[in-house]
């Protein structure tokens, strides 16, 4: 479903950040976890954040967690992945539209509904690790 080379692509930028901090080389199965980790990391403090009035703090927060739906999605093998990679990729593009939703509405059920979401594909992807 997932390709080595997309893999590293779509998490380029997080891994350079974490083995620049010396985290080490992680594999690409690993980088997705770190991915999602972080994923739900961001949507509990953008949460917090509205919970608080801290908008500024909330639309950083659901920006960076936009920015991992992006890098998730672009580890997405279409090609490879038929079906269940275009779900995927599916289920990723929603994700995003539901966020900025979230953002605009101020909305802690929105954030709550996406990482649900997160925490299903999340526990799929560690079942195959």
């Amino acid at each position: 479903m997932y390709a080595m080379a997309k893999t590293r692509n779509g998490a380029r930028q997080y891994a350079d950040v974490h083995t620049s901090s010396g985290l080490g080389e992680e594999s690409p199965h690993r980088l997705i976890q770190m991915l999602m980790e972080g994923f739900l990391a961001r949507i509990n403090s953008a949460k917090g954040a509205i919970a608080h009035g801290d908008l500024e703090a909330k639309s950083v927060y659901i920006s960076k967690a936009m920015g991992i739906i992006g890098g998730l999605n672009e580890a997405v093998d279409i090609e490879q992945g038929g079906d269940i990679a275009a779900n995927l990729n599916q289920l990723y593009n929603y994700i995003n539209l539901r966020l900025l939703q979230a953002s605009g509405e101020n909305s802690e059920q929105i954030l709550d509904e996406v990482a649900s979401l997160m925490k299903d594909i999340k526990e799929a992807w560690d079942a195959i690790g």
